[in-house]
């Protein structure tokens, strides 16, 4: 068994899997007057050239701890970002690429939030589907929409080592 234990979210231990959409040490400016902060390009959207970028909400059910981890999915055509709507924190799961371009169970990594931060997995990133801590809890969304493929989903064999990401 592989017991995953969720760590603080960084910029820097996240860099190799996306950006980490967050305000707090980050550069900025003020617009309008003065009257508002700008904290300019905290993630790069990335697309192919047949996609278009495109903003969601997702309404995401509490999971049950302690969690199996299942599966992993991916977006080769484009990147995916998550930013909490109700400051709460959430769960983040990836792996980085193994042999044959899916993830390996002892590469898995686990984070948690601090309910003002949001995560944009880059093109491409093995990942798991939100992991919302509370009932209704609600995300913006920017991904891609547009012709082709672009989710690639990875089932951890059953006889292979049991992900479980614990509190």
């Amino acid at each position: 068994m592989i017991e995953l234990k969720p760590m603080p979210l960084t910029q820097e231990a996240f860099a190799a899997f996306g950006d980490v959409i967050e305000t707090e040490n980050r550069d900025s400016f003020p617009i309008n007057n003065g009257s508002t902060q700008r904290f300019h390009q905290l993630a790069n959207i990335q697309l192919d050239e047949q996609g278009d970028g495109i903003i969601s909400i997702f309404r995401a059910q509490k999971l049950t701890m302690p969690y199996t981890i299942k599966m992993l999915e991916k977006h080769p055509l484009g990147s995916q970002a998550f930013m909490p709507l109700r400051g709460v924190s959430f769960l983040v799961v990836v792996a980085p690429k193994g042999k044959e371009n899916s993830p390996h169970p002892k590469t898995v990594k686990a984070f948690i939030t601090n309910g003002q931060q949001g995560v944009n997995y880059h093109r491409d990133t093995w990942h798991h589907p939100i992991l919302a801590l509370h009932d209704g809890d609600e995300f913006l969304v920017i991904d891609r929409a547009g012709i082709g493929n672009n989710c690639d989903e990875h089932f951890f064999p059953e006889e292979g080592p049991t992900i479980l990401l614990s509190p």
